[in-house]
């Protein structure tokens, strides 16, 4: 069973980094390993989103239900699909510095022994990339002016609507 834990600071406020963790119909344009994305249903708290994610010509389709609390915190909890289980925080904590601590957790397991024996092989540089991902991304919307977060329920970046669910 992978779990990890882990807090990055970043120079990005708390909103931005929610707004950047919630926005999970994006998440195929950055995130690693992500082939599909459906929202099934998004609401200022709540959202069921389903991700495809492939990786060495296997793909797997999963169901998560997400707790949204704008913007200190992100939960994940695991509905259907190749897991066992699945949970996954995300806190957003001002630093004092006019940045973000970024709190991470991640725990789950596959049904099958051997995709958990495949996922504990590759865990830790599967979850440095996507990390990597996340930062790369705030970078490029955040940094410079870049665009900024919006903090109306339902509204990431751009029009896309506001997701969230972690890409474990």
């Amino acid at each position: 069973m992978p779990r990890h834990a882990e807090t990055r600071q970043l120079p990005y406020s708390p909103e931005q980094m929610f707004a950047l963790v919630a926005d999970v119909a994006r998440y195929g344009e950055f995130l690693p390993w992500i082939a599909a994305v459906r929202v099934r249903s998004d609401s200022e708290h709540e959202m069921i989103a389903d991700l495809v994610v492939g990786f060495k010509g296997i793909s797997e389709r999963f169901t998560s239900k997400v707790h949204k609390e704008r913007p200190g915190r992100i939960h994940v909890d695991y509905l259907e699909g190749p897991l066992q289980h699945l949970t996954n925080d995300w806190g957003f904590r001002p630093d004092g510095q006019g940045g973000t601590l970024v709190d991470f957790a991640v725990d789950f397991a596959f049904k099958s022994r051997i995709f958990e024996m495949l996922a504990g092989q590759v865990f830790d540089r599967a979850l440095r990339k996507m990390i990597g991902a996340f930062e790369t991304r705030a970078a490029q919307l955040y940094a410079s002016g870049g665009v900024k977060a919006s903090p109306t329920p339902g509204g990431g970046e751009g029009s896309s609507s506001s997701s969230a669910h972690n890409a474990a």
